[in-house]
Parts: structure tokens; C-alpha cells; sequence
């Protein structure tokens, strides 16, 4: 005898979102009315170690365990187990995300077996677990429906430069105007990189997205693998994904660009790879600018 549960609920939302804020395991406890607490164990690719903690049960008892989740992205599903059983023999849990028209379909599966020494059985725990997900579900689809909308409402909202946080981590001064954070964007995201004479954007690349950029004003170049390309004021060039590249501001005044990245990475995290630091980048730049100089 064992139990399993099979539940789904229909969420008017695009799939990218739905997967982003259900994996996010860290927000569980803002995410589902039953949870207190998340405490992220450790972390290894797509698979996350974690603890969560209930609230007190109406006898007063929190219940808390460690499960092991991992992420399938390609196939749109998940697979999670506890690790720490307590009551149960064992407890896995199936999450599938199938995307319709307009809409995505999430589907929860758990199958179970209660331990002799439990305080119910199978089937009650059965009963317990089909109640609680439906009213679990119906608390996310809403949560995440009411993002939606206030993403497609902020849809046409203008995001000036002026108002944008300045990145100055890999070099030069970098923002982010129109992303999915800032205005919901699906397919990528866009902003300004600003270069002062002699600055160097450090060297990395990005496994998922093209990038694209454009010079406004200055004298700019790239490295692009291993390929100086010039890329002065009006024109623009096209980096492949997986193509290593850096941007050297070569002239007397400062450059601006705009770049592009499409489409997005998995998670943001996944989306960009460094490959040399900062203070590294800038000692190549010196070192091109001082061989041009030196005729070289």
C-alpha cells in the first residue's frame, strides 16, 4: 500500500515566469501560505538541498525536514525528495509544467508511503495532501497571475538612465534599462555602457545570449575572441553567444553604447561569464593603447 496524489491547476501566466518564481525556493515562504521558513542547505548546479519549516499545526507541532530539489529545465519539470523523512518511508514529488495557449499547466505528483510508527496512514495523509494542494495552487496561480498583470500593465513604462544603479564591477559604468525585473521583458534585455578614455569592460561571454551593441559617441573597440574589431561612433556589431569579447574605449572622449542581449539565459546567474577581472582588462588596454603609441 502506498499513497499518491496527482494535482493541477491552469496559471494565465507565460511559462518562463511561472518556472522562475516556483523554483525560487529561497521566496517559498512568501510564495505558499504554509511554510515559515526556507533554509537554503546547499546548492550543486540545478539541484538545491534546503530545509523548510511550517507553521504550528493546530496541536502546536512545527513540522520541519531537509528535501533535495532538481531542476529539469529542458524537459519542464522537477524532481524533489526528502531527505529527512520524519513520518514517512519515503516522500517524492513530481512537478510538471506544460505550456498551452496563453497559459501554463502545473502539475503536481507525489507518491509516499507512511511509516508504521506514523500517526496516520496512507490514506488519510492521501486525503490531507489532495486538500492542501488544491488550496496551495490556488494560491500560487494567483500570486503569480497578479505579477503578470502588473508586468503587462508596466508594459509601456520608460525607464530613464538617470534612475538606473551603475555597475562598475567589470569595468566602465554599466545599466541595465529594460529587463524583465524592471519592465517584465521575455526575450532579453537592454541598457548603456558609458567608457571613459582608456577603460576596459573585462572579457567574458555569455553561454545563452547574443549580444548586440551599438556606439553612440567615441572611439570603441572589441575584442572578439581574438580579433580586434573597430567599432566607432554609428556603427554597431553582433557578438555571438559563447564568443568571447571585451569593449576598449580607445579614443580621447568618452564612449557610449548601447547593447542588446537575446535571447535570456535559463536564470540570470547562468547568463554571463567572466573570464579575466577588471584590473586585468584594463592592463591589456594600457598595454595595446602604449603599443599604438610607440608606433608597434
Amino acid at each position: 500500500m502506498a499513497g499518491h496524489t496527482d494535482n493541477q491547476i491552469r496559471i494565465e501566466a507565460p511559462f518562463q515566469l511561472v518556472w522562475d518564481i516556483t523554483n525560487d525556493v529561497p521566496s517559498w515562504p512568501d510564495l505558499f501560505t504554509e511554510y515559515a521558513a526556507t533554509e537554503v542547505v546547499s546548492e550543486d548546479g540545478d539541484t538545491i538541498t534546503f530545509r523548510l519549516t511550517m507553521f504550528p499545526d493546530g496541536n502546536g507541532v512545527t513540522w520541519s525536514w531537509v528535501s533535495e530539489r532538481t531542476r529539469y529545465y529542458d524537459e519542464k519539470r522537477t524532481h524533489s525528495h526528502r531527505i529527512e523523512t520524519g513520518p514517512f518511508e519515503y516522500m517524492n514529488l513530481d512537478w510538471y509544467y506544460e505550456e498551452v495557449e496563453g497559459a501554463v499547466v502545473l502539475r503536481w505528483v507525489q507518491d509516499f508511503h507512511m511509516k508504521d510508527t506514523a500517526p496516520v496512514d496512507d490514506e488519510w495523509m492521501t486525503n490531507n495532501i489532495n486538500k492542501n494542494s488544491k488550496i496551495q495552487m490556488q494560491v500560487i496561480k494567483d500570486k503569480i497571475e497578479k505579477v503578470y498583470h502588473s508586468r503587462r500593465a508596466s508594459e509601456f513604462k520608460t525607464v530613464s538612465i538617470h534612475d538606473c544603479p551603475q555597475d562598475h564591477r567589470r569595468g566602465g559604468t554599466i545599466q541595465t534599462l529594460l529587463s524583465p525585473r524592471t519592465v517584465g521583458s521575455t526575450s532579453g534585455f537592454m541598457g548603456g555602457a558609458t567608457l571613459q578614455p582608456g577603460e576596459a569592460i573585462a572579457e567574458h561571454y555569455h553561454p545563452y545570449s547574443e549580444e548586440f551593441v551599438f556606439c553612440i559617441r567615441g572611439e570603441l573597440e572589441a575584442d572578439v575572441d581574438d580579433t580586434v574589431v573597430p567599432v566607432p561612433a554609428g556603427t554597431a556589431i553582433l557578438v555571438p553567444a559563447e564568443t568571447r569579447h571585451r569593449l576598449r574605449n580607445v579614443g580621447t572622449e568618452e564612449v557610449f553604447a548601447v547593447f542588446h542581449l537575446g535571447p535570456l539565459a535559463p536564470r540570470p546567474e547562468l547568463g554571463h561569464v567572466d573570464t579575466e577581472t577588471r584590473e586585468e582588462a584594463a592592463a591589456v588596454a594600457e598595454k595595446i593603447l602604449a603599443a599604438r603609441e610607440n608606433g608597434s
